[in-house]
């Protein structure tokens, strides 16, 4: 039986099924930060990577996550070319080994979830589309011209009624 998240996008204001746990975030992206330092857009991009694709978070979501563990002293941000680099600290090290068991909650967690959200298996080459689209459409960073709105609407609206008719574009 598959589960329909429907009712939960809707519960959440269009947002899509929740996927992290409370907390569960923070403790990730300080066991990903304590395995390389990183900018926030590459946390982004390894989360992606866990859920296979089938779940990218918002930088909405990951930039306060990474400030609050900042102003709680378990990572430091420096700055990098105009980007945040964050590595963490020796707070954030004896917190993550003091949540070791809490970790592999998350990480099991996370499993669960990416299978979940992905449904069924894609194959890799629609996989790999996926991914290039959402790469396409983080390009931008919001600076969006009323044309290329239509323009991007109207493309991935045809895509998305082709692909459900079963017909080419």
């Amino acid at each position: 039986m598959k589960h329909d998240h429907r009712g939960e996008f809707e519960k959440r204001g269009g947002r899509g099924p929740r996927v992290f746990a409370p907390g569960d975030l923070k403790l990730l992206l300080l066991a990903l930060i304590a395995e390389q330092p990183c900018h926030g857009y590459d946390l982004i991009r390894r989360i992606e990577g866990l859920f296979d694709g089938a779940y990218s978070p918002s930088p909405g979501v990951i930039y306060p996550t990474l400030t609050f563990l900042e102003e709680s002293e378990l990572i430091s941000g420096d700055a990098d070319g105009g980007k945040k680099r964050y590595t963490i600290t020796d707070a954030g090290r004896l917190f993550l080994s003091e949540q070791a068991v809490a970790l592999d909650g998350v990480r099991m967690r996370i499993d669960v979830s990416k299978r979940s959200l992905r449904g069924h298996d894609r194959p890799p080459e629609i996989h790999e589309a996926v991914h290039n689209l959402r790469h396409a459409l983080h390009s931008h960073h919001g600076h969006w011209s009323p044309e290329e709105i239509v323009r991007v609407a109207a493309l991935l609206n045809g895509t998305a009624q082709a692909i459900a008719d079963g017909r080419d574009q």
